[in-house]
């Protein structure tokens, strides 16, 4: 196929599935669960407005948001999912009340016959709309707004200090006067009710809810839709297709694949390491310490799962809650990971064209210190907001915790790390640029690297699209572009494109093939990735076409890095004779461990989670966290990891390095992660899976169930998983640091001898 209709083929995908992505953004704001401009009793008494409601969405933020428990199944796993919590605890404290009026006992020891006429009482009454679109108010009975009373009361004790609730703060991570103010818990109670309302009331003219009968509550006859189901099927039909007509393709298409013959001499010996190549080896060290320091936060926050108020005794919760650290760790984790990336870029540029532009290494410092201030800076800014030490709710949204996953640094952080990226593409293209404008295949990788890297800080600008009173569908929907498009989309196109070069460059790749499969690659994960996107959105108070589209999509999320990855572990092999590419072997192997990682954790782990009759019951529960550890660091960190030795290689020059550490850090971190899966986070999911679907998710997302004996011991046995984990980071980090002070390279000929017949031998 001709590199021309392989380019219209991507733009074709590019352009249809962003305008389709654009439109469902649309019908969501139409059609989104609306925000009353008065909650009222049948009285006329007003219970809430949609101030209260707004400023009570701040306070959430400023607590941790989303890092303290979760609201329509986005967030932490510890606390519960407060709209599920709330609806079913509303729900049985309106069923005791009717069956004491009525019959003068709780609702369960009342018969079967008793029971079914109250709960269908109960139905009605939750269930059915009552917001009047003419006067923006949502009129509530008097019992709902005693649940109300009842129930606000009741989240004041857990958010403040009420002793009798110590032993279950600590079981759900929140430290005592989480919310010390009593018109910030009023305006926090206003907030959860509205989300609540959301998941629990039917559409207008519809036997459905905001949010598509999510989350399952029996009580209610919360239970799948038809189209869940329906699309559900689809979905399976559609990945199982899509498969087939992807191996039948690359099984065709290899038969016109080139074929290779290594270089006998190391052809990256060549580059010439200019000014700005040596000056990204400070971004490495950074990479280092953040990976260190991510493991560290990691530790402490599963240890949060058993120990709520602690870590082995010592009262930590005290500087650092749960909140903080959960927050702390996954901003690390992505601000490690893009640093990376980034600096390979940055590496890689002035390699591509030996091309070394004016003030090229004042830009790469420059740019070093700028994304450090935003890294502390935004850590210090969630950390002082969730302390308390910031209140104003403005200073709070630029400068502490926004409160949504992945993306809780305040505006101003975000701001400035926008530029920054901006700032990284103008240094890359201009390096690039000379090479650009010369023909030849490698101008298509070319102009593909230069659109994926331009993609980044393009599709980061999603995080600014919303306000400090935006409607949570809206925040759901950008946030999703930011997570899904820019962490797991365009990065995966830089990163494809970044190893095109490497395989080529070394002669393990024909440009001809290396390009065609880019594109081709691209193309089909970009087909499926950018509507794929929807399958995060089922239950976000979206209309039934998203989840239709978002079943159908994500189950093409076909992972491109396989196919360049399975090319290049075949050239590896067997050209693996040649002396050379012994100084690559490391490197490669962490190559090799992402296509591994995109099967595994991005693949089966993430489609557990993707059609939308599985994420019904599993949304929020440790089947998420699984495929995030396993897809994160899997697929992304580990080709981080690739990424940082593969340019440290270059930056060592032709000093060959000692390799023990290397593999044993990268089978321990291949194994831990394993371990860390399979022996806790898997069965945990699967234990909570089934709780959700016998009971509710309330009850899987509970204190009462998270904390039975076996679910704690799952929770410890992770331990084992994690320390080999740990250690094989720890040996990454003693690695970095030993190419500094010089320990890490080989001395004499006789250790050169000795190391490559120990180390270097292919697995």
């Amino acid at each position: 196929m001709g590199y021309k209709k392989l380019w219209l083929i991507l733009a074709s995908v590019f352009i249809g599935s962003f305008i389709v992505l654009l439109y469902f953004g649309g019908e969501i704001y139409q059609k989104k669960p609306p925000i009353p401009n008065q909650v009222v009793t049948e009285s006329g008494d007003v219970i809430f407005t949609k101030k209260d409601i707004q400023d009570g969405q701040k306070v959430w933020q400023r607590i941790g948001g989303n890092e303290v428990g979760s609201i329509w199944g986005h967030g932490a796993y510890v606390a519960p999912d407060w709209t599920a919590d709330w609806l079913h605890r509303s729900s049985v404290w309106i069923l005791d009340t009717w069956a004491q009026e009525q019959y003068g006992d709780d609702y369960y020891s009342l018969s079967e016959e008793k029971q079914a006429s109250l709960k269908a009482l109960l139905k009605k009454e939750i269930r059915t709309n009552t917001y009047n679109p003419e006067t923006g108010n949502i009129i509530i009975s008097e019992i709902r707004s005693k649940s109300i009373a009842h129930m606000s009361g009741y989240y004041a004790s857990v958010f403040g200090d009420d002793p009798a609730l110590d032993e279950y703060r600590e079981k759900i991570a929140i430290p005592a006067n989480t919310v010390s103010n009593d018109e910030d818990m009023k305006k926090l109670n206003a907030f959860f009710w509205w989300a609540t309302w959301s998941v629990e009331t039917n559409r207008p003219g519809e036997d459905i809810t905001y949010s598509n009968n999510w989350p399952g509550e029996p009580l209610i006859d919360n239970v799948p839709t038809s189209s869940n189901v329906i699309w559900s099927v689809i979905s399976i039909v559609i990945l199982i297709a899509g498969i087939g007509a992807l191996v039948w393709y690359y099984a065709f298409q290899r038969k016109d694949d080139e074929t290779i013959k290594a270089p006998k001499m190391d052809p990256l010996l060549s580059i010439k390491q200019t000014p700005s190549m040596k000056a990204t080896i400070k971004y490495f060290w950074v990479v280092t310490a953040l990976l260190v320091l991510q493991i560290i936060l990691g530790v402490i926050t599963a240890h949060y799962a058993v120990e709520g108020n602690g870590f082995y005794g010592i009262p930590l919760n005290e500087w650092f809650p749960y909140s903080v650290t959960r927050t702390w760790h996954q901003q690390i984790g992505i601000f490690w990971i893009a640093t990376a990336w980034l600096a390979t870029g940055l590496y890689i540029g002035p390699a591509i064209t030996g091309h070394e532009p004016k003030y090229q290494r004042f830009g790469v410092n420059f740019l070093f210190i700028a994304l450090l201030i935003v890294v502390l800076g935004s850590m210090t800014g969630e950390w002082a907001a969730v302390k308390g030490y910031i209140t104003n709710p403005t200073g709070n949204f630029y400068f502490g915790h926004q409160g949504y996953e992945y993306v809780d640094l305040g505006r101003m952080w975000q701001i400035l790390l926008t530029i920054g990226l901006f700032l990284w593409f103008f240094l890359m293209a201009r390096a690039i640029w000379p090479a650009l404008k010369k023909k030849g295949e490698n101008r298509h990788l070319l102009i593909l690297f230069l659109l994926a890297s331009v993609a980044i800080p393009v599709f980061y600008v999603p995080g600014l699209m919303w306000g400090e009173t935006a409607h949570l569908s809206m925040v759901t929907y950008w946030r999703w572009w930011v997570v899904h498009l820019w962490v797991e989309g365009f990065f995966e196109v830089f990163a494809v494109a970044v190893l095109a070069f490497i395989f080529t460059r070394m002669g393990l790749v024909g440009t001809k093939i290396a390009t065609t499969s880019v594109l081709l690659s691209t193309s089909i994960f970009l087909f499926g990735g950018i509507l794929g996107t929807f399958h995060h959105l089922y239950f976000a108070g979206t209309p039934v076409g998203v989840l239709a589209v978002g079943a159908s999509f994500s189950a093409l999320e076909v992972v491109p890095l396989a196919l360049i990855g399975y090319e290049a572990f075949e050239n590896y092999r067997h050209s693996f004779a040649k002396p050379w590419m012994k100084r690559y072997k490391w490197p490669i192997m962490f190559f090799v461990s992402v296509s591994f990682w995109n099967l595994l954790g991005a693949g089966v782990f993430g489609f557990l989670i993707n059609p939308p009759i599985s994420l019904y019951y599993i949304q929020g529960l440790n089947t998420t966290p699984l495929h995030a550890h396993t897809a994160l660091f899997g697929v992304y960190g580990m080709l981080g990891i690739g990424l940082m030795l593969f340019c440290l290689r270059g930056l060592s020059g032709k000093r060959p390095w000692k390799t023990k550490l290397l593999r044993f850090s990268f089978w321990a971190l291949n194994i831990g992660l394993l371990l860390m899966a399979f022996t806790s986070l898997l069965p945990v999911g699967i234990l909570q899976a089934i709780a959700s679907i016998e009971h509710g998710m309330w009850y899987a997302r509970s204190a009462d169930f998270l904390n039975q004996k076996i679910i704690h011991n799952l929770v410890y046995f992770r331990a084992v998983g994690d320390t080999i984990f740990a250690l094989g980071v720890m040996g990454i980090a003693w690695f970095v640091i030993s190419l500094k002070t010089g320990k890490a390279f080989v001395q004499n000929e006789e250790e050169s001898s000795v190391n490559n017949n120990t180390t270097d031998t292919f697995l």
